[in-house]
């Protein structure tokens, strides 16, 4: 059984990442980035990432900001990524808690036997799909492709991006659910529990980290647009 005071402290951070998300949207309101993508990827990262991307959009980001290290663009290209798996997850673990049937068409009964593999198999084909069509519309523009071209472009960008963030944030989540959660609560935790919510704020925070090195090389290569 999960503690209340977990709970609760669960539910504060899920809070706070929320308010982070309306402020960073009204910031958008208020000071529309030149990269359009960028007016939905800091409300969707600030939802993991809280106060400390609040910091970071006003000192690297914001009104102002200038002399940009690339160190910073690289960490702004890496929420770019963070984004769609944000969305994609969103989404994705909400419909495998609720609508759970939806798994088998992602292997659950065929290939996996367990539902928690399936849910990420739908959740890195709806992520890839969701980052790829955010990196068409960070890359096409800038560099004036056709549709055909940008969608290239675009997934050759992505693909390792995503992946790479994907294999932090299923890192610390496959071990929450199979070694944090049953120790410390003696059950697993699903998407109906905000302590699960608050688990992925973590794992999110282990997917940029595991996702900065590829997009610093995505990036230096050309690959990748700076933002």
């Amino acid at each position: 059984m999960i503690p209340p005071l977990v709970t609760a402290a669960a539910i504060g951070l899920l809070l706070l990442g929320l308010a982070c998300a309306v402020y960073m949207a009204w910031q958008m309101l208020r000071h529309p980035p030149k990269m359009a993508v960028m007016r939905f990827v800091w409300p969707l990262c600030a939802l993991f990432a809280g106060p400390v991307l609040v910091w970071f959009y006003h000192r690297y980001a914001g009104p102002g900001a200038e002399d940009v290290p690339f160190a910073a663009k690289v960490a702004k290209g890496t929420l770019h990524c963070g984004a769609g798996c944000t969305l994609a997850d969103l989404v994705c673990e909400n419909l495998a808690h609720y609508v759970p049937s939806v798994l088998t068409f992602f292997g659950l009964g065929t290939i996996f036997s367990t539902e928690i593999f399936a849910a990420w198999t739908m959740d890195y084909v709806f992520a890839l799909l969701t980052g790829i069509v955010f990196q068409y519309f960070a890359i096409a523009p800038m560099r004036n492709l056709s549709v055909g071209a940008g969608i290239k472009a675009a997934a050759k960008a992505d693909i390792l991006s995503l992946t790479s963030w994907q294999v932090g944030m299923y890192g610390f989540m496959g071990l929450a659910h199979f070694v944090l959660f049953p120790a410390f609560f003696g059950t697993t935790v699903d998407a109906g529990s905000p302590v699960f919510w608050a688990a992925m704020q973590l794992a999110m925070l282990a997917g940029f980290v595991t996702a900065y090195s590829p997009n610093w090389l995505l990036i230096r290569s050309g690959l990748k647009e700076e933002m």
